[in-house]
């Protein structure tokens, strides 16, 4: 690979040396491969290049029209759709929704694939040539033009080398700005079959078949994730296709490309299993809300929309989990023992009466007696069936005893529908009601969970074997937030408790009054209008039930507590605790899931230290391990770095090697002054924004401290008049950022600046190698005392 002559540092190998950090690391496009000035015979290659960039852009241009053609298309349906508006049958609304929801999908689809519409080429044994990019794409008589990177077809592109061409000649990498072709990279794999096709020599732009990844390297960020559709490795290619059925461990350390293999796979398996999953959905439960807003672009630009994405904290519907508390209350509420504690709290709450409670009706007594209350609550639970639900069984089976008691004081001959009307008057006697309510109670998860935190008593009932200490750590006051570790609580609960019967009645009654309003209102339409003959005031009203917006499959399993989805995708799924897996789990019956995550970086309270020791239990070992070796992100220098010190603190640090390395990417800058230590991270990050960041406006850098100090950061920041969020807001297109450890994970900038690393290793050694390992250029680190184990430090 020969060097870019026009500017240093744009990713690409200069005659073996690693890429220089001089200027902005992007390709130049004043340059093509091959175009070296000077070289023999340099006018005849440049022009030969020349001409099959010209042949590019004319397949380029020939698929964006395709492309603006469909958009037009789909743009006219849907605009035909809107037009009819709310009318016809009950079936045609549902038709035209269904089809608006169709066309809109399309839509978005066309519209998120914009940029690097086509990015490859296969050139094949047998002559044929095979486009690839980010859909398929195929003209008005349905000849292929464009092949989803996600097909069979596509595999080669990711896979064939020299030694396993797989029918391959010639593998091309088209290098695009906008709707333009300004670049070319040929990897040739059997240069005698092209050049038997009639391939002239000299028309090769390069033959390496890195370009294309060394600049995507390289390339500033932007503060949104990008895809690496035109750049996956083999490695990643083997487990983004990796079969749908069962769990799908991926393992591997900061900067191997995890979550962009996460994102992948989900648009590979909505692609190979569209019927299956389409209308199950896929789940992308992610660490934070700063996260799923990082990545949030990459699913729409590989052609998928529909994937829900949710943290932890969002899976229980109706609960917003924003409250904190101690790593030791989230590390106790995450433990396996939590699941006992909640099934015995329901229990609980199915209780016999100490004494016999009388009620008189129309003259007569019934007795609640508390041997008929046990029987009833013996009969209940052996249907094995959710609280609320085997309620429902129980109230029967009482109000029937009750009734016997009544009837046999009016002589023992009631007509059957007698009884009925004798069991409703029982039913509606409050004094009755109570007492069946006392025996067992009609509970929400929410009411049940709030009881145990600020009920002493009933923690203590319910919590035998956790001692008063741990206990006290649970306790808090009624009005305190949900936090993220009750979610699962919550969710545990909801499954033991099934839903309230008595609710789903109520919604029933006003459902029916609301049905009846519509009614009314629809006669009083028919009476102004005169229309009454045309059509019943009940149809009409149907018909503005029946207006309402469609949902989407994403939306109805976003609010459905118990949807099971057809595929889960977790990343950084080592930070989930025993109690979280198993809401998870609820969430896919099938167990289909690809869990990516490195145990190494694990800072959660109850997180995962060993795959095998939270999963065994719960997967019953019916899982699959598949590791990640290459580190795409990080310079080999910090990498190596980060991998002494997590390996000095005792983690479980996974082997890799780095891609490339960058020059002066380490630095680390002792300060004298603790005080002056906040001030000097502050003016160190402004001075390195001015300078990563770049015309376009790319370029980020992040601070990343423990909160004490982040917090003294971001003071001195604002002072200096600089708009730096506080807390969860954290803007990720802002060129400088304050982050703690925690809000960095999964992120990555140009350059981070370090503060105190041995401040951050007393709060987590994971924390510590998550910070240390987010920078793709630079990391610098300023510290007052000593650095950790494992710092070759540099001044």
């Amino acid at each position: 690979m020969t060097a870019c002559p026009v500017r240093r540092g744009c990713g690409v190998a200069d005659n073996g040396r690693p890429p220089a950090r001089r200027c902005a690391p992007r390709p130049c496009g004043a340059w093509r491969p091959g175009a070296r000035p000077g070289a023999t015979g340099v006018s005849a290659r440049v022009a030969a290049i020349d001409n099959e960039l010209a042949g590019e852009q004319r397949v380029v241009d020939g698929l964006y029209g395709r492309l603006d053609a469909l958009r037009a298309q789909a743009r006219r349906r849907l605009a035909a759709v809107r037009r009819a508006g709310p009318s016809g049958s009950p079936q045609n609304r549902s038709e035209r929704d269904a089809f608006a929801t169709l066309y809109e999908d399309r839509v978005a689809q066309l519209e998120a694939v914009e940029d690097r519409l086509a990015f490859g080429r296969l050139d094949l044994h047998d002559g044929d040539r095979r486009y690839i990019g980010r859909i398929g794409l195929t003209d008005e008589e349905q000849t292929p033009l464009l092949t989803d990177w996600r097909a069979p077809a596509a595999q080669a592109f990711y896979r064939a080398t020299a030694a396993h061409p797989d029918g391959v000649v010639r593998r091309r990498h088209l290098v695009t700005a906008g709707r333009r072709v300004t670049g070319l990279e040929d990897d040739v794999l059997d240069l005698d079959a092209l050049v038997a096709q009639g391939v002239d020599p000299a028309s090769l732009a390069g033959v390496s078949g890195e370009g294309a990844l060394l600049a995507a390297l390289g390339a500033a960020r932007t503060g949104r994730m990008g895809d690496i559709v035109a750049t996956i490795q083999a490695e990643q290619d083997a487990i983004i296709r990796s079969p749908l059925a069962g769990a799908l461990v991926v393992q591997g350390g900061p900067g191997t490309g995890k979550t962009a293999v996460a994102l992948h796979r989900a648009a590979y398996l909505l692609y190979a299993h569209r019927r299956l999953l389409e209308r199950s959905g896929v789940l992308l439960v992610g660490p934070s809300r700063t996260f799923l807003h990082y990545i949030d672009q990459v699913l729409p630009s590989l052609g998928e929309t529909g994937v829900v994405t949710a943290t932890l904290a969002d899976l229980f519907p109706g609960v917003e989990a924003r409250g904190t508390e101690p790593d030791e209350v989230a590390r106790l509420k995450g433990s396996t023992v939590m699941a006992e504690v909640v099934a015995r709290a329901v229990r609980q709450r199915q209780r016999v009466p100490q004494q016999p409670t009388r009620v008189r009706i129309d003259g007569r007594t019934v007795v609640v007696r508390p041997q008929d209350v046990a029987s009833a609550i013996s009969r209940a639970r052996r249907q094995h069936r959710p609280h609320n639900l085997a309620r429902v069984t129980f109230v029967r089976d009482m109000l029937g005893r009750l009734a016997e008691q009544y009837v046999q004081q009016l002589g023992g001959d009631v007509a059957p529908e007698d009884r009925a009307e004798i069991i409703e008057d029982l039913r509606t006697t409050r004094e009755i009601r109570v007492a069946l309510n006392l025996a067992w109670m009609p509970l929400t998860p929410q009411g049940l969970l709030r009881d145990l935190w600020t009920k002493p008593h009933r923690l203590e009932a319910a919590a035998p074997e956790l001692s008063p200490r741990q206990r006290a750590l649970l306790a808090r006051p009624a009005d305190a937030p949900w936090t993220p570790a009750d979610v699962p609580l919550l969710d545990e609960a909801a499954e033991l408790l099934g839903e309230d019967d008595q609710a789903a009645r109520a919604q029933a009654r006003a459902e029916a009054a609301q049905r009846a309003a519509d009614v009314e209102y629809a006669r009083q339409v028919l009476r102004s209008t005169g229309a009454g003959d045309l059509v019943s005031a009940e149809t009409l009203a149907g018909r503005f039930a029946g207006s309402g917006p469609s949902l989407t499959t994403a939306e109805r399993a976003a609010a459905d507590r118990a949807w099971t989805y057809g595929h889960v995708v977790v990343d950084e799924a080592q930070e989930l605790s025993a109690m979280a897996w198993r809401a998870l789990l609820r969430r896919v019956p099938t167990r289909s899931l690809t869990i990516v995550g490195d145990v190494a970086q694990t800072s959660a309270a109850g997180g995962t230290h060993e795959w095998a020791a939270m999963l065994d239990p719960l997967l019953r070992g019916s899982w699959r391990l598949a590791e990640l070796t290459v580190n795409y992100r990080t310079p080999a220098v910090v990498a190596d770095t980060a991998r002494r010190v997590a390996l000095a603190a005792g983690l479980p640090v996974s082997p890799q090697t780095s891609a490339r390395d960058v020059p002066d990417a380490l630095t680390c800058t002792r300060v004298d002054d603790d005080a002056r230590l906040a001030a000097t991270a502050a003016a160190r990050a402004e001075a390195l924004t001015d300078e990563v960041r770049d015309a376009a406006g790319a370029g980020r850098v992040a601070v990343v401290a423990t909160p004490e100090r982040a917090a003294q950061v971001r003071a001195t920041l604002v002072a200096a008049g600089r708009d730096v969020p506080a807390g969860d807001a954290v803007d990720l297109h802002a060129p400088l950022v304050v982050l703690t450890p925690g809000q960095a994970k999964g992120l990555e900038f140009d350059v981070v600046v370090l503060v105190e690393p041995a401040e951050v290793l007393e709060v987590s050694a994971g924390d510590l190698y998550v910070a240390m390992t987010r920078p793709t250029h630079a990391l610098h680190v300023l510290h007052t005392r000593d650095l950790p184990a494992g710092f070759t430090e540099r001044t």
